[in-house]
């Protein structure tokens, strides 16, 4: 990082230090940026002056990174990085325009959110039900169980409390992002697991914490503890690359939506503000279709 008094990286990285009061990893990702940016014009072109920069110098050293491999999310940051920059130093009066107006970002391809498979679902809960005879392997059972059966959030299901899991109506009341309320609906068999889990529980513990899911000690699960158990499991059951509860979560959205489910009441039930947050689930029932219609049509 330049830390000569008075360049333009210098001066907007003081910026961001003393009044955007940014943390110091997101100051010296900035300053990285801008050194190989500014590197790159005193080898190419022979210039530092802020004033000469044009949108052909910013491209020629963007499409630099993507020939050689880069993914086009880390292009963009670099974009960002440069806009925050020709912004800062317009404001300053040090140039009267950016030259970002004509540069533009790579798209970046969205990638499917991965799920768990119907007949790998369905193994995975018959291994559960087998495996289930100390209290960590119990709460793995009821950890995927209920990821599966509501779509939870991981943070939502940890701080879980017996009291928002109401019987006589079957469903669970759930905070989610920004202490927004929601109401999922939940089977007959999963609240008798959660039954036989909250009598088991007053059993063997005289004092747990107020929550659903409790540890060995009778302590809240902590992120790492549910991630663990949820990996093993699901590593077991599955070939995914990634086996995380968040994997649960899309496998509850793309099983509803493989079986019909409206796009609005999955949003609802998963919590999210947009309903554009939802619509990649609609991408894989489009692959299901795909394939069933690959299958069975006689001209596919």
């Amino acid at each position: 990082m330049p830390e000569t008094p008075g360049t333009p990286i210098q001066s907007f990285i003081d910026y961001l230090r003393f009044e955007k009061r940014y943390s110091k990893h997101t100051i010296t990702a900035y300053a990285g940026d801008l050194t190989e940016f500014f590197n790159f014009l005193r080898h190419q072109y022979e210039t530092e002056d802020i004033r000469l920069i044009s949108p052909g110098m910013i491209r020629s050293w963007l499409a630099a990174f993507l020939s050689g491999g880069m993914t086009a999310k880390s292009v963009n940051r670099k974009i960002s990085s440069l806009k925050s920059f020709f912004k800062f130093h317009m404001r300053e009066g040090t140039i009267s325009q950016t030259p970002m107006g004509q540069v533009n970002s790579p798209k970046i391809s969205k990638k499917l959110p991965e799920f768990v498979k119907e007949e790998d679902t369905r193994r995975l809960m018959v291994a559960l039900d087998q495996s289930a005879e100390d209290w960590k392997s119990l709460n793995a059972k009821m950890l995927i169980s209920i990821f599966y059966a509501t779509g939870m959030r991981l943070s939502e299901l940890l701080s879980l409390k017996d009291k928002q899991v109401d019987g006589s109506r079957s469903q669970i009341k759930v905070l989610g992002k920004g202490n927004k309320e929601r109401i999922i609906p939940v089977s007959p068999e999963l609240l008798e697991l959660i039954r036989e889990y909250q009598r088991l529980k007053k059993k063997e513990f005289a004092q747990a914490e107020d929550v659903l899911l409790v540890t060995e000690k009778g302590k809240k699960l902590y992120p790492k503890y549910a991630w663990l158990l949820v990996n093993q499991y699901l590593g077991e059951a599955s070939s995914l690359d990634k086996k995380s509860p968040h994997v649960l979560r899309h496998t509850f959205a793309t099983h509803l939506m493989n079986h019909g489910a409206d796009l609005n009441a999955v949003k609802e039930l998963l919590g999210h503000s947009s309903l554009a947050s939802t619509q990649v689930y609609t991408h894989n029932s489009i692959e299901k279709l795909k394939e069933a219609h690959k299958k069975a049509h006689p001209k596919a």
